[in-house]
């Protein structure tokens, strides 16, 4: 079976771990070791992101 590769890249999940208090999980456990809900925690949190983003990239213009 093919590895997947994720969409994020490896330094915003940790800057979102960071953010979000669980990067410390991450480094002891790796990614598996997080709970569901925070790895939920942190899609949710590159979303708004990438929303802030493009509003701000249209409010540019």
């Amino acid at each position: 079976m093919a590895k997947r590769r994720g969409i994020m890249s490896e330094h915003l999940k940790e800057e979102i771990a960071k953010e979000l208090g669980f990067y410390d999980v991450v480094k002891q456990e790796g990614w598996g070791g997080i709970k569901s809900r925070d790895a939920g925690n942190m899609v949710k949190h590159a979303i708004e992101m990438a929303e802030r983003g493009v509003r701000e990239k249209n409010n540019a213009r």
